[in-house]
């Protein structure tokens, strides 16, 4: 394993997308950036996934991150949600995978039990923690780009174990992990 690397961590939404970036210098997180890509403005779903791949695209190319840690999305009771989010991940991802980044998925509760300990911590405890972990001084107001961030420092925490996640490298690893859903 290098002895730096970059991660981009992404919480996929199609309100808001939250990102963090975190870059890793010898086993030791150092602090990025975090932010958010807001959406609730664009009324069309297909500007919205637009948006999401070109903000995602751009993020790669201005930070060059070794890898790509994502929120898989979770099954609520809204079918129609779930759906939505997960175009918005696929979107990610496929902005991923177009730049040759490989991707891992994480589920909502790895991530916070990976950051807090506990898989049904609040999101409000998982940006406090992750205050004090990287040193932010302070919250956004919107704590989906600490989720984009905790997606990131899950991966590094995780990094090295066997079993991370569903991870791909490019089209070719998606389509041999998937081959069901290619047709």
């Amino acid at each position: 394993m290098k002895n730096e690397r970059i991660i981009l961590g992404i919480d996929p939404g199609t309100t808001i997308m939250g990102f963090g970036l975190i870059k890793v210098v010898n086993k030791k997180m150092e602090f990025l950036q975090l932010n958010e890509l807001l959406l609730q403005k664009y009324s069309d779903p297909y500007i919205k996934l637009k948006l999401i791949f070109e903000r995602t695209v751009e993020l790669i190319d201005t930070f060059h991150p070794d890898e790509i840690a994502i929120e898989a999305p979770f099954f609520g009771k809204n079918v129609q949600s779930m759906l939505k989010l997960g175009r918005a991940q696929g979107v990610a991802m496929a902005a991923g995978l177009s730049r040759e980044v490989p991707i891992t998925e994480y589920l909502p509760k790895k991530i916070k039990m990976a950051i807090t300990g506990n898989g049904n911590a609040s999101k409000e405890q998982v940006a406090k923690m992750l205050q004090s972990l990287l040193g932010l001084k302070e919250l956004p107001k919107n704590l989906d780009s600490t989720d984009g961030l905790a997606a990131a420092v899950c991966h590094f925490y995780n990094s090295g174990k066997v079993e991370i996640g569903k991870s791909y490298t490019g089209w070719d690893s998606f389509v041999k992990q998937n081959p069901n859903k290619i047709k």
